[in-house]
């Protein structure tokens, strides 16, 4: 039977990202090969905070798109785990990215990945994060392309 829900400590055996560059705590909504919603709250001692921007802290981004694509890696990682396990999901290509409003300190978001397509080793993916009251704050097209972590 398919989990619906990985916890954080299933997310760190799928992807190599750790704290403080790890941004999803929570993956759920999945749908293998297809389609999973990462949760991160972006908390006020999250170092990126200080300098950006001193007395008006906000989620830089490319940070938002980050989230995005280490939910695509996760889903990736989990739905073909066999072929996965010795393996790196990396950033490609952005082709877009559009931001509509502003992340502060303690907003949790949800990061919508859909898995587009794929050829070989190589992954299309479009996103869409929301803020708690379902605003889009960001949206994003993007390709991966699993490798070996050996970059053989």
């Amino acid at each position: 039977m398919e989990k619906n829900r990985i916890t954080l400590s299933e997310i760190k055996e799928l992807i190599p990202h750790r704290e403080p560059f790890l941004y999803i705590e929570e993956l759920n909504n999945i749908q293998k090969l297809n389609r999973a919603t990462g949760i991160n709250t972006f908390r006020d001692e999250d170092s990126f905070f200080t300098g950006h921007f001193p007395g008006h802290p906000v989620v830089p981004g490319v940070i938002l798109v980050e989230m995005m694509a280490q939910t695509a890696a996760a889903l990736i990682a989990y739905s073909i785990r066999d072929e996965t396990f010795d393996k790196i999901v990396y950033l490609m290509n952005i082709e877009s990215s559009k931001f509509r409003k502003p992340v502060f300190p303690n907003e949790k978001i949800k990061a919508n990945v859909v898995a587009m397509r794929s050829k070989g080793r190589v992954w299309r993916f479009e996103g869409n994060s929301f803020n708690e009251k379902e605003e889009l704050v960001c949206s994003s097209k993007w390709s991966a392309m699993i490798m070996d972590r050996n970059n053989e």
